[in-house]
């Protein structure tokens, strides 16, 4: 008996449905060009009293940086 005769105990998660690779490859590259166009936050050092401050700030950058939602 050898290891591939052996039965699948437990499966973990499964793909629903079937999608097209090409398509999320275009999704993809699409968010990469928008990301190197579009810097996620101003260059230099910013100095923040706790780790919930640069948080909200690097969220609040992300955000602007993706400009108005159709």
């Amino acid at each position: 008996m050898g290891a591939f005769d052996e039965k699948i105990g437990k499966t973990v998660g499964r793909r629903t449905g079937h999608r097209d690779p090409v398509l999320d490859t275009a999704a993809l590259q699409e968010t990469f060009g928008r990301l190197r166009t579009a810097p996620l936050c101003p260059k230099g050092v910013w100095r923040f009293h706790s780790f919930e401050e640069a948080d909200a700030w690097a969220l609040k950058m992300i955000v602007r940086s993706q400009g108005p939602q159709k």
